[in-house]
């Protein structure tokens, strides 16, 4: 083992034990190397005169440059747009994503957690995280209806067997008690768990209200203890899109923080779905742990093990849409920008629960519950999924998903106008395939 990763390691069981315990061989084997990035990074600082360090070509003080590419772009210098950035991201961003995270959740208050790592979008913060946690024959909880890429990430990617539970009771809450049974089984069997939890979730579009989440919380804490270690992923890629008021209106992160030493939080969320910047890829991994007092360090040693991660694999993430973000979070009319955004959201969340009101459309399909997010389902009443999404397509011009017995509506990407007449179509169609059968 390299020595930088094996100091690493001693700074973590020193501080927690339990965190050392749930790395997987792969996150102990994670550093950040000392070498040319260490000697750039102190020439950075130091060279006065002259730093012949830099792996770019520089031209005048900034990156060198070609107009053609330089012209498209605004507001950003030559080397904020075409530099490289930190392994482990723009500082002054990390530290606004953090102060931001804290203002959007106020059960961090008084808590410490890490200065989050930017990842290239969420799906590779996810990615890292398996990397940190998961060894071939872990368990991963996953509920019935999740998004499909995490079998990718997990299974495939990590060789992490996944076990689920059905996401709605009967009465159409969460599942908690689903959850508790699955997690509390892999517990016992293994003293390790590694469960992904996702509000608003995708496919649903529902998110769980402060009742469920106060329950969830305690029974996810009181599941933790000396040889049951639980590791909590929580996916806030809709985070903010909530459209009810009886949702907490915040991370399971911040309600989960710093509650029990057997129970690691892990953060995944980014610009993709909360600023309306899918393609800009930047997306944040933020951990809590509890470390009696130790925290920074253990938290330092594992950015340091993130940031190992990243520079084994991408080398860095984006510097231009870093750049972009930071200067968007900096200006005075983000918030009414991004307001505006949310109530266009919102409104369409809305007229789609009050088409579904249709008593005829309870013929053909049964809405499952929502609030949040960008999407919503239905289970489809006799009638084949696939077969609909295909007719939809080939004869009405309609996109949707088909996920099983159920279809996927992306309402997100609806004007308010087209929504009645979506389902209307759909309903039709689904009548049709019913009298040919």
């Amino acid at each position: 083992m390299n020595p930088l990763a094996k100091e690493l390691n001693a700074t973590i069981e020193e501080a927690s034990p339990a965190t050392y315990g749930v790395l997987s061989e792969l996150g102990r084997e994670l550093f950040f190397p000392r070498g040319i990035l260490t000697q750039t990074a102190e020439a950075k600082k130091d060279a006065h005169r002259y730093n012949a360090t830099i792996g770019i070509a520089r031209s005048g003080g900034e990156a060198m440059y070609l107009p053609a590419l330089m012209d498209r772009v605004n507001g950003l210098t030559p080397t904020e747009v075409l530099g490289y950035a930190p392994a482990g991201g723009n500082p002054n961003l990390r530290y606004r994503w953090r102060e931001d995270m804290f203002m959007k959740n106020r059960s961090l208050a008084g808590k410490e957690i890490s200065l989050p790592v930017v990842t290239s979008g969420i799906t590779h913060g996810l990615t890292v995280a398996g990397e940190l946690f998961l060894d071939p024959g872990d368990v991963v909880v996953l509920p019935d209806k999740a998004w499909g890429n995490y079998r990718m990430v997990f299974g495939i990617r990590r060789g992490a067997e996944i076990r689920s539970f059905p996401f709605f009771t009967g009465e159409g809450g969460f599942n908690t008690a689903g959850l508790v049974r699955e997690l509390d089984g892999v517990l016992a069997e293994k003293g390790k768990a590694l469960a992904v939890l996702n509000f608003p979730n995708n496919p649903t579009g529902y998110t769980i209200t402060s009742d469920e989440a106060e329950s969830l919380v305690a029974e996810l804490l009181s599941l933790s203890g000396p040889g049951r270690e639980l590791v909590v992923l929580l996916d806030d890629a809709y985070f903010g899109l909530f459209y009810t008021d009886d949702v907490p209106g915040e991370s399971l992160f911040g309600m989960l923080a710093s509650g029990s030493e057997h129970l690691f939080g892990v953060k995944l969320d980014g610009a993709t779905k909360e600023q309306y910047a899918w393609g800009l890829r930047v997306g944040f991994i933020t951990f809590n742990a509890v470390a009696n007092g130790r925290e920074a360090g253990l938290y330092e040693a594992l950015e340091k093990k993130v940031a190992g991660a990243i520079r084994g694999n991408i080398s860095n993430c984006s510097q231009l849409s870093q750049s972009i973000l930071l200067q968007a979070l900096d200006d005075p009319d983000f918030p009414r920008q991004k307001k505006e955004k949310y109530d266009l959201m919102r409104r369409r969340a809305l007229k789609v629960r009050e088409v579904l009101e249709n008593p005829a459309y309870e013929e053909v399909w049964e809405p499952y519950p929502f609030n949040a997010g960008y999407f919503m389902c239905v289970r489809l009443k006799g009638i084949d999924a696939e077969e609909l999404r295909v007719r939809l397509l080939e004869r009405y011009g309609v996109g949707v998903i088909a996920q099983g017995e159920d279809l996927r509506i992306a309402f997100s990407c609806l004007e308010t106008d087209e929504i009645p007449d979506l389902f209307d179509i759909m309903y039709r169609c689904a009548l049709e395939m019913r009298q040919e059968a």
